[in-house]
C-alpha cells in the first residue's frame, strides 16, 4: 500500500495512492497502528485527485528526524573515515523538508560543492522503548525515499551541520510511504537530467535500520511519524538548471528541480 501526504483545498490531506488517482483520507494511517489495531477502523475515504494532478508533500512530517550518517562502506571508505563500532545517530531538521515535485533550492551566495545523497528512509509506526531486534521490524511502518542535500563548504567551515544539511528545501523526502516491500532487498538509483550517476544495493549498510532502533531505543522513546534517513553509498554534484532523481526499486521515485535563490521561477 502507498501512503502519501498531498495538498487538497489549500490544507495537507493523508491519502492512498492508487494507480489512477490518490483516495483522500480522513486521517492518518500512523494511527491504527500505533494503537495496535492495524486491522480495525482506520481513516475513512473523502474524496479522490487524479494522481497526474496531485501536489505532493513530504511523505510525513516526523515528530522526530533521525539521520544516519557513513553507514555504507563504499562510502566510509572514500571519505577515508573508520568504519563504526555502534550505530549512532544525529538529528535534522523538520523545516528543511519538501515534497516530491518542489524546488531544491540552492541558496544564493553558496560556494563549493552542492551535491545530492540518495537515502532510504524508514517511517517508525509504533512507540518503542526498549526494542528487541524484532520488534525494531515490527514497529516500521513503511519506508519512503529522502535526498540529504548538502552544502559542502558550509559543512567543512561549521562547526554543525546546522545549515550545510538543514537549510531551506535541502530535505526533498517522498513521494509515498511504501508499506508492501523489502526494502533492504533493492536497489538505489541516483539521476541528474537522466543520466545515472550512483546506483548501489539499498541494503549494502554497516548497520541496518533495525540496528539502529534497537540501539536508539535503549535511550530515546520513538514515536509514530519518526523517520531515521539510512545514509547513502555514493553522492553526486547538482546545480541550478538539473533535475535530480532517485529511484529505490519498489518503493518510487523522487525527483525534483534545481533553482537559484533569487531567480524567478
Amino acid at each position: 500500500m502507498k501512503y502519501a501526504r498531498v495538498s487538497a483545498g489549500g490544507r495537507a490531506v493523508w491519502g492512498r495512492v492508487g494507480e489512477e488517482d490518490v483516495e483522500l483520507l480522513s486521517g492518518s494511517p500512523l494511527e491504527a497502528v500505533d494503537r495496535q489495531a492495524p486491522d480495525g477502523p482506520g481513516p475513512t475515504v473523502i474524496g479522490t485527485v487524479p494522481r497526474a494532478e496531485a501536489v505532493w508533500l513530504p511523505a510525513v512530517v516526523p515528530p522526530v528526524f533521525y539521520a544516519v550518517g557513513l553507514n555504507y562502506p563504499r562510502h566510509i571508505a572514500h571519505c577515508g573515515a573508520e568504519f563504526p563500532v555502534r550505530p549512532e545517530v544525529g538529528y535534522r531538521a523538520n523545516s528543511a523538508l519538501t515534497g516530491h515535485g518542489s524546488p531544491i533550492v540552492k541558496p544564493a551566495g553558496l560556494t563549493g560543492r552542492f551535491e545530492a545523497e540518495p537515502e532510504l528512509v524508514a517511517v517508525i509506526g509504533r512507540t518503542l522503548r526498549h526494542a528487541t531486534y524484532e520488534q525494531a521490524r515490527a514497529a516500521v511502518f513503511g519506508w519512503t525515499i529522502g535526498n540529504d542535500v548538502s552544502a559542502r563548504d558550509w559543512q567543512h567551515r561549521d562547526r554543525t551541520f546546522w545549515r550545510s544539511k538543514n537549510s531551506d528545501t535541502f530535505k526533498p523526502m517522498g513521494p509515498w510511504i511504501e508499506t508492501d516491500v523489502d526494502a533492504l532487498a533493492q536497489t538505489t538509483t541516483l539521476r541528474v537530467n537522466g543520466e545515472v550517476r550512483a546506483a548501489f544495493p539499498t541494503g549494502d549498510m554497516v548497520f541496518d535500520p533495525y540496528d539502529y532502533l534497537v540501539e536508539i531505543t535503549r535511550h530515546i522513546t520513538v514515536h509514530p511519524g519518526d523517520v531515521l534517513w539510512m545514509g547513502a553509498e555514493s553522492t553526486c554534484r547538482i546545480e541550478p538548471g538539473d533535475t535530480v532523481d532517485i529511484e529505490i526499486s519498489g518503493i518510487g521515485v523522487l525527483s525534483n528541480p534545481v533553482h537559484q535563490e533569487g531567480n524567478s521561477v
